[in-house]
């Protein structure tokens, strides 16, 4: 099916429409959102792609349907995973709690204009390059295997290179200013941690895309629901943030899920490239007859392995264990960090947080407790947010 001019003009109105919704209706007031809030809107973006999608299959036929969703469910599935370095990075920068989301919609808006230049990108070399598709079957093998590697202490921090550029070159302030990008300290205007943040999870995203958009050439070459699929997919990433926020420690097993994803589109695009082989030193620059999978099997096989991974990671008690240290670590930070809210309601929402973690933590056999890193430093944060409360009941 070819897509006329005016259903993609419809299209990139309505997905501009929604950034613009998102912003002046939600963000322009800085806020914590509440889990009420979070989960609604997060139920009405998924809802929202789930009727695109649905529309796509009554309008184009089932193949343009069960290529999007393939697409949208593999794309959703490597943004929650995005979600972890968004989390690490705005936890590293101390970004205050009521700035957040800000941060976040522009790493999803700087993120859908990266992967559409990369979506055009990859189509013109596909028309042009069937060996492409070699090439991004390798992209994803080897993201595959990256994935199953353990992570390093210090990745995903502030301290990367163009931050240390930037730090070293201008005039850069150590505190925030609501959400300003400049500010003035001593006469001297100098950037904020704000702008700083925003850099560096424009750069995660750019990382990102790279990853992404091999993954859903693999499913689909239809430019159009690249676009759709990676669009909708990033909707609603930023609500999600904060109503899984708690959850991400739990899914210990996704990237083992992603790797799988990943490695099985990689071989399906390795196929693609063998059926369509025009490289003279295989097969002579003839085709090659091998098994194609079918974009039914691969929707299959992408919502099967998610929901392994998912149902595995949060039934382990190994997971349990895991997310309950890193929950209890992550809620004493906060609340020790005069920066992260000046909202009284919301420190003691975090407070409460803490001690749930701490009394689930005391209930869980010791094999799982001492797996976590870091216990006697740990200790120490729950000890003085105990300590801090105990001074300031009311705060």
């Amino acid at each position: 099916m070819t897509v006329s001019p005016l259903i993609w003009g419809l299209t990139i109105v309505l997905i501009l429409g929604l950034l613009a919704f998102d912003y002046f209706f939600h963000i322009r007031k800085a806020h914590v959102p509440k889990l009420k809030e979070a989960a609604l809107w997060s139920g009405i973006y998924v809802g929202l792609a789930l009727l695109f999608g649905v529309a796509l299959w009554i309008y184009g036929g089932a193949e343009m349907g069960t290529e999007y969703f393939a697409g949208y469910v593999t794309e959703k599935a490597l943004s929650v995973d995005n979600l972890f370095v968004f989390l690490i990075l705005i936890a590293s920068f101390r970004v205050p709690r009521e700035d957040q989301q800000k941060v976040l919609l522009f790493g999803i808006v700087f993120s859908l204009i990266a992967r559409t230049g990369f979506i055009f990108l990859g189509a013109a070399l596909i028309n042009s390059f069937a060996w492409v598709f070699y090439i991004f079957g390798l992209i994803l093998l080897v993201t595959a295997g990256n994935l199953l590697k353990p992570e390093k202490e210090d990745e995903g921090t502030a301290d990367n290179f163009i931050i240390k550029l930037a730090r070293r070159f201008f005039h850069t302030s150590e505190n925030y200013d609501g959400d300003k990008l400049f500010t003035h300290e001593n006469g001297k205007r100098v950037l904020t941690p704000m702008l700083l943040v925003m850099v560096a999870i424009g750069g995660t995203d750019l990382l990102f895309a790279l990853d992404s958009i091999p993954a859903i050439f693999g499913l689909t070459q239809n430019v159009y629901i690249v676009f759709t699929a990676t669009a909708f997919s990033l909707m609603g990433l930023r609500q999600l943030y904060f109503l899984i926020d708690g959850l991400l420690d739990r899914l210990i097993y996704l990237s083992f899920g992603l790797a799988a994803i990943l490695a099985f589109i990689g071989v399906k695009l390795v196929l693609h490239a063998l059926h369509e082989n025009n490289l003279f030193f295989i097969n002579g620059g003839d085709p090659v007859p091998v098994f194609e999978i079918s974009t039914g099997l691969s929707l299959a096989v992408i919502v099967g392995v998610l929901a392994v991974t998912v149902a595995a990671s949060l039934l382990s008690p190994a997971g349990k264990a895991q997310a309950a240290v890193s929950g209890i670590r992550h809620h004493a930070t906060e609340y020790l960090d005069l920066t992260y809210t000046a909202d009284h309601s919301e420190r003691e929402r975090v407070y409460a947080l803490m001690t749930a973690a701490e009394e689930e933590i005391r209930k869980m056999p010791l094999k799982h407790r001492d797996q976590a890193k870091d216990v006697e430093e740990i200790r120490g944060l729950v000890s003085r947010a105990h300590d801090e409360h105990a001074k300031f009941p009311a705060a």
